[in-house]
């Protein structure tokens, strides 16, 4: 439907004008989600180091601290911002599958770290067993996916959509045409 008929809803034309009809409510959370998870990565980076630096906490405790206040922050920011259009459940029970699902993404990029530094490093150590590689492996391919697989966790499992209002039954007189 093109729009072209009297009082059909206008829609864009074209194979872009389709594309966006299709998927820009996924872009939209996408750019969110990413705004998001960005400034959570500041906090992070910024808190870690103020805390090793700055506050001479042990590297081990001040990361532990750091991560739980940016996930936090990750936390609200997606579900007061990213999906707050989806239905709430008990919050409780969203925090810890996101939790949950931050720490399987965590484990994504540390798989990623093993397998080049472990795996393909035991073949070609000059490449794969190098600052840049482990770099590479780590915050490149192993946070990008992960950070795929928390969205899709996230929009499936902890912010869910909200349910399809049933279709009200209709009655036998109608059916049997009685």
């Amino acid at each position: 439907m093109t729009g072209d008929q009297p009082g059909a809803p206008q829609t864009r034309r074209g194979l872009i004008g389709a594309l966006i009809d299709r998927f820009g409510h996924l872009v939209r959370e996408m750019s969110k989600f990413a705004t998001v998870g960005g400034f959570a990565f500041l906090v992070d980076f910024a808190l870690f180091n103020y805390l090793a630096s700055v506050r001479h906490m042990p590297p081990v405790a001040a990361k532990t601290i750091s991560t739980v206040i940016a996930a936090t922050l990750a936390f609200l920011g997606n579900r007061f911002w990213t999906w707050r259009h989806r239905q709430r459940s008990h919050p409780a029970r969203e925090y810890a599958l996101f939790f949950f699902f931050n720490g399987v993404g965590l484990g994504i990029a540390v798989a990623c770290l093993a397998i080049s530094r472990y795996g393909l490093g035991a073949i070609w150590p000059e490449v794969f067993q190098t600052p840049l590689a482990d770099n590479i492996a780590s915050f490149i391919v192993g946070t990008g996916l992960g950070t795929l697989f928390r969205f899709w966790s996230y929009r499936r499992f902890v912010f869910v959509e909200a349910g399809t209002p049933p279709v009200p039954a209709t009655s036998r007189d109608r059916e049997s045409g009685a």
